[in-house]
């Protein structure tokens, strides 16, 4: 049986755990996902997994939060003024906002908590601090030309 190389596209199922188990997210919400080995479209600890497996093979594979999403960094929680905000629609816990960095940078804001006068906003990804586990299928290996 062949296993992939750089250059092929593989397609997989995962489940993505946390450290202690808790499944949150999978590919029965979303679908197969098909990667292009050598792309950097996966972290690469799994890019390595997967170059050694053939189809059908299943693998657990450990990403430490340091070669995830890294750290959860307190100086992305920022205070936003309300009056810095559109009107519409109303800001809530949880809603997803585009931002700049102060680089100029686009960034992803979650607002955590809405204020009268203002809102605090998290520019951590939601899975920053988090070592995560992947259980892993490779389900076909279409070869590069």
């Amino acid at each position: 049986m062949t296993t992939p190389n750089n250059g092929d596209t593989v397609t997989i199922d995962y489940v993505l755990k946390r450290t202690d188990g808790e499944e949150i997210g999978n590919t029965a919400q979303v679908g197969p996902q098909d990667i292009q080995l050598g792309n950097g479209q996966i972290f690469p600890q799994i890019e390595e997994a997967l170059t050694g497996m053939k189809v059908g093979d299943q693998q657990t594979i450990a990403v430490p939060c340091d070669m995830a999403f890294g750290p959860r960094r307190e100086e992305l929680i920022i205070e936003i003024p309300r009056t810095n905000l559109p009107p519409e629609p109303a800001p809530q816990p949880g809603m997803a906002m585009q931002a700049q960095s102060p680089d100029g940078q686009p960034m992803t804001l979650h607002i955590i908590e809405v204020g009268e006068q203002s809102v605090k906003a998290d520019g951590n990804h939601p899975l920053a601090g988090e070592d995560l586990t992947f259980d892993l299928t490779l389900r076909e290996i279409k070869q590069a030309a």
